[in-house]
């Protein structure tokens, strides 16, 4: 047998996946699929929020802090009854302040700054969606609720009152970047402990 002939067969198992390698060597690889952090989410647990700084109770999740706001861009706050649920899981706090109705502003103009405010972050937002929030089993606490879709800084905001004496609102942030894509999970998950905050809430006067 010829002696060419003879390693022909490993001549070309060597040089076509070289050829082929050549060929394709200005190919843009295909991009792949984000990826992001594992969150380890834990489990639906509450405690009692019962601050002596506040005239009202709920409950809240047990991973969160309760953390009293001493000063509010660089004043003391309207009120002492203002104070963040901080969740350190997630780097996101729930923002909470309480005003005492006639004392600087009417119930009208109190609820309409809390539209003013939801409405604000209809610049970045695609959607605002606003539910009302009320029970006939407590008719002292009725409000309303705004969830905001989209790069907006919070996704979620409400407001609760007795129609007479208290105003409660509240503001969901996170301390990342917005990216809707990878914190929407992680609002899904606190967006149903915020509910039972406010399916819990009840004043205590």
């Amino acid at each position: 047998m010829d002696q060419s002939l003879r390693y022909a067969p490993w001549i070309c198992f060597i040089l076509i996946p070289l050829l082929w390698g050549c060929q394709n060597q200005g190919a843009t690889p295909a991009p792949k699929p984000r990826a992001y952090p594992k969150v380890n989410y834990p489990e639906y647990t509450y405690q009692s929020f019962n601050e002596n700084y506040c005239n009202f109770g709920f409950e809240f999740p047990s991973y969160a802090k309760v953390e009293q706001e001493k000063y509010f861009f660089g004043e003391r706050p309207a009120d002492p009854c203002w104070f963040d649920l901080y969740i350190p899981a997630f780097e996101s706090r729930l923002h909470c302040s309480y005003v005492e109705i006639g004392k600087d502003k009417t119930l009208e103009e109190l609820k309409t700054d809390a539209f003013e405010l939801a409405d604000y972050h209809n610049k970045r937002a695609n959607y605002i969606e606003e539910m009302r929030i009320g029970w006939d089993e407590k008719p002292d606490v009725e409000g309303f609720a705004f969830s905001i879709e989209g790069p907006a800084a919070t996704p979620f905001q409400f407001y609760l009152t007795d129609g007479e004496e208290h105003f409660f609102r509240a503001s969901l942030y996170f301390g990342t970047q917005v990216q809707p894509d990878s914190l929407g999970p992680i609002y899904d998950f606190l967006r149903k402990d915020i509910l039972h905050m406010i399916e819990t809430f009840s004043w205590s006067d």
